[in-house]
């Protein structure tokens, strides 16, 4: 189902995805997000150091920047593949390249080319895991840490016959 299909309640979805830094894990730390297009292929979220999300030596707390990453492929995967697959985020792991501080940024982005990639992958298994790489920046571009996201995708049919069979 796209969000862009009326009356398929996608724009119910698109509304409250456009909300989502209302969400109280990402509203506690300051994430917002900045971009978020129609088609779900592209999502940019910004975070803001204040008293919230800071550590005791004054950088942006590890907790908040791996927050920053949480939930975005896992969505913008679900949006794209539809009801017909199941998807999980699975596993994580960060990295701290420097200190954060002032604004960090992660820029999220999906191409036609992975969700092929996705599709293809479980006309041969019946489950595939990637992983995407996050690179948090500061305001001069300088990564501050990088996030190994790995997600879990499924047919929904072969994930709830695997589910029965427990």
């Amino acid at each position: 189902m796209s969000i862009a299909t009326p009356g398929s309640g996608a724009i119910w979805r698109l509304r409250v995805l456009r909300r989502l830094h209302w969400w109280p894990p990402l509203l506690g730390a300051g994430i917002k997000v900045t971009r978020m297009d129609e088609d779900f292929r592209a999502i940019d979220v910004e975070m803001r150091l204040t008293w919230r999300n800071r550590n005791v030596m004054g950088a942006h707390f590890g907790g908040s920047l791996y927050a920053m990453t949480d939930p975005f492929y896992m969505l913008m995967l679900m949006e794209n593949l539809g009801p017909e697959y199941i998807v999980w985020d699975k596993a994580a792991a960060i990295r701290y390249k420097r200190p954060g501080r002032g604004t960090v940024r992660a820029e999220f982005r999906l191409s036609e080319v992975q969700i092929a990639e996705v599709r293809n992958a479980l006309e041969t298994s019946d489950r595939y895991e990637p992983v995407y790489l996050i690179e948090v920046k500061d305001e001069s571009s300088k990564v501050v840490s990088e996030v190994d996201k790995t997600i879990y995708i499924a047919k929904r049919f072969v994930h709830e016959a695997r589910m029965a069979s427990r």
